[in-house]
């Protein structure tokens, strides 16, 4: 991997920590994971296994070192773990298949769903559901709602990221 790749990488990374270091709480102690946006643009513009799996292993630490959910550190690096590799693998055949658009479309939505559920699974069973809440009741109003947003938001920074990228080359 050359060193404008790994470095964009890296600053995509930084923004995805970022965001999800300012990113509010929303009603019980949880929040909306937006460094999993910066995890699926890597893994469009990378299209290797390995760069894949160390993102989302790096985000992962990341996201559990700035996590506001009591207990949702070992939930959010495995989320991130298990969510790289389900969507890597739904990916793969779709990669010449479909333009880039609608494989960010996809990444953003389906993979935010199973980051989300594998969150709330992982907090469950380690640190026990936040405010006594239901597991669905978690699912409908944090998870359904981070699907929306970090489509809108991953979208919107997805065409930043491209359009910079081309202009610089870094990707080609």
């Amino acid at each position: 991997m050359n060193t404008k790749r790994m470095t964009t990488n890296a600053i995509l990374i930084a923004i995805g920590v970022i965001l999800h270091q300012i990113t509010p709480l929303i009603g019980v102690p949880m929040q909306p994971d937006f460094a999993l946006a910066m995890l699926f643009i890597i893994m469009i513009f990378n299209e290797d296994y390995k760069t894949t799996l160390i993102s989302g292993i790096v985000i992962g630490i990341f996201t559990a070192l700035t996590t506001k959910t009591p207990g949702g550190q070992i939930p959010n690096i495995l989320d991130k773990l298990i969510t790289c590799n389900v969507m890597y693998l739904i990916l793969v055949p779709l990669r010449n298949r479909i333009c880039k658009t609608k494989q960010i479309t996809l990444l953003l939505s389906l993979g935010t769903l199973v980051s989300g559920t594998t969150f709330l699974v992982a907090l469950a069973t380690f640190a026990g559901l936040p405010g006594g809440a239901s597991f669905k009741v978690l699912f409908m109003t944090i998870v359904v709602p981070t699907i929306v947003l970090n489509l809108i938001i991953g979208l919107v920074i997805y065409k930043i990221s491209e359009k910079t990228l081309q202009i610089t080359g870094t990707f080609s």
